[in-house]
Parts: structure tokens; sequence; C-alpha cells
């Protein structure tokens, strides 16, 4: 199958990136590993303006979703712009509230759609900890068949990204939903998670590839530009092949998850495990090819840098989605 964005999306696309260009990210990014949230929720309500936390959000509360395939072009752009906060966790919950319904859906996921709350998850089987649960509005927990809200964002843990902060939300909590629908939800959610973590890494690798061959194109050794040096030229091409291969992975995926949402999952780990590894291994040339200025953050990149292996490892990790892979 040969698989195109449609003029509106490639559109869609471009506004995001002159929306987050604009929008300094790497400022926003100190700040909110900080603790200072405001830049970051300020950018949240543009992006929820532009449309993007809505794609999850069903139509009946107030969404455009799901949209997986317009998703996958938001969270590329999200991710090549680094935007600190739980974008995938924040799009899966459309998933699992608007599967769970009930009170909490009607509560939430407007907001959700309106960008004018922020929400974190933790899903049995998906690891102990929630992302920015301090930023976030609402943090949902999924265990057996009961949907909770968390009373608390909980204590924080050791984090790789300091723009990623990780916390296990304290126990217990109101039960929202229940029921064997709730599980069902729940395992729509995480493949959604895993679905946006896969744009997110593929952009984060774009973007240090893009950053890598500009920086190669300047950096001198022996008189000549280093990006000239065959052994530079072939790293930079693997890591470029790597990520094309994954691209047609993440859209393949949306494909599935929009036309058979219950038979995706072989497919979106397939795209996670691609998109996983290609943003890793981008990170790893980056952080060659730029020599001992890319351990320092006198460069942005830095943040890039981090990022590249939490998401290449949260919501399935590489071994996990390749069993799944096989499974399917």
């Amino acid at each position: 199958m040969r698989f195109l964005l449609t003029d509106e999306q490639r559109e869609f696309g471009r506004s995001l990136d002159a929306l987050l260009t604009a929008a300094d990210t790497p400022a926003v990014l100190r700040a909110w590993a900080a603790g200072d949230h405001g830049p970051g929720r300020a950018l949240w309500g543009r992006l929820a303006d532009a449309g993007v936390f809505a794609l999850a959000v069903p139509e009946a509360y107030g969404g455009l979703g799901p949209l997986p395939v317009e998703s996958a072009v938001a969270c590329v752009e999200l991710g090549r712009h680094a935007v600190p906060g739980p974008v995938a966790e924040t799009l899966a919950a459309g998933v699992l509230l608007g599967g769970a319904g009930g009170p909490a859906a009607k509560e939430w996921l407007p907001r959700i759609a309106a960008g004018t709350a922020v929400v974190s998850l933790l899903l049995e089987g998906h690891g102990p900890y929630a992302l920015d649960a301090d930023a976030a509005d609402a943090v949902f927990t999924v265990t057996d068949d009961e949907l909770r809200l968390a009373p608390g964002p909980g204590s924080p843990a050791v984090s790789v990204d300091p723009a990623r902060r990780l916390f296990r939300p304290q126990p217990g909590g109101e039960v929202v939903a229940a029921g064997p629908g709730v599980r069902e939800a729940a395992r729509a959610a995480g493949d959604r998670a895993a679905f946006a973590t896969a744009g997110l890494a593929l952009g984060c690798g774009e973007e240090l590839l893009r950053a890598t061959v500009a920086y190669v194109k300047q950096r001198t050794q022996f008189g000549v530009p280093v990006g000239s040096f065959q052994a530079v030229k072939h790293r930079l091409a693997d890591t470029l092949l790597g990520l094309e291969f994954a691209r047609p992975l993440l859209y393949g995926a949306a494909v599935e998850l929009a036309e058979a949402p219950s038979g995706a999952g072989a497919a979106v780990a397939a795209a996670k495990v691609t998109a996983g590894e290609a943003g890793y291994a981008a990170a790893r040339t980056a952080l060659q090819s730029h020599g001992a200025i890319g351990y320092t953050e006198e460069l942005a990149l830095a943040w890039w840098l981090r990022r590249a292996r939490p998401l290449r490892d949260a919501w399935g990790t590489p071994s996990a989605c390749r069993a799944r892979v096989l499974a399917g």
C-alpha cells in the first residue's frame, strides 16, 4: 500500500511546526524541569487551540476524533520540538475515558479537548510511574476492572530527562468507573499511548539528525568539514534510513487504529519499537558527531539527547514490543 498524507494533513503539520518554532521550546523545557509549569501550560493551550488534543477525544464529548493519522502528524511535530508534559498520556486518556464512559468522561473529556486539563496515566502492566503527575490536573490509574482518580501525584523518582518527571501516584482514590469495559478501554489506551510515543520518538530523532547534519557541515578538522568524512557520512545515512523506515510503520499503525482499533496492537508495537530504536540511534549519532560539546548543556540539543532513550522505553520497551509483534 502506498500511503501519502493529504494536503490538509501536511498543512496541519506545517502549522504546528511554525507555532512551536516561535514558542522557544528550550526555554519552556528549562522552566518545566525546574518545576515552573506556567510556560508549558501556556504552550499546551496554544496546541489545544490548534486542535491537537481534540484529535483523541470523541465528537460526542467536544472532540474531533478519534483521528489517529492526524494524531501521528501532531506527535511527530511535538517530538521534533520536544514539547514538555504528558502528551501521550493525555491523548491516551481520551481513549480511556471515552471507552469507560460515565460521569468521568463527561467531566474530563471536554476539558482535555479544550486544553484546560493535563492528564497523566498509570495503567496496570505499564510500569509503576506516571509522567509529570505534579503538573497534571488528574492522574488516572487502572487496576483490574477499576478506573480511579489518584488522590495525589505521589513521590518523585529519578529520571534521565529532567523535563520528564516521574511520580509514583498515591494509592487509592475515587473509583470513577468499573467493570469489564474498563479493562478493554485500558488496553486501547495503552496502545494509543504507545502509538503517540512512537510519533514523539520519531520527531525527536528527526530533530537530532537535522541538528547533527548542520553541525558537521560547520565543524572542521584537518581544514575540512567533518561531514565530508566517509565514516561520518555513513553514520548519518544509517540514521536517516532508520528514521525513514520507522515513518511508514507509524502511519501504517495509524491506518489500522482508524479502521480496526482492537486489532492494531501488533502494528502499534512494530511502530513503537522501530521509531524508538531509530530515535535512540539518532541520539547516539548526534552525541558522537558533536564530540565533547555534546556532553554539555551549552547546546539546547541536550534536551533532545536526554529524551530519546526514555521515549524508546516508555509505553513498551523494545523487547516487549518485539514479543508483541511476534505474538500478533
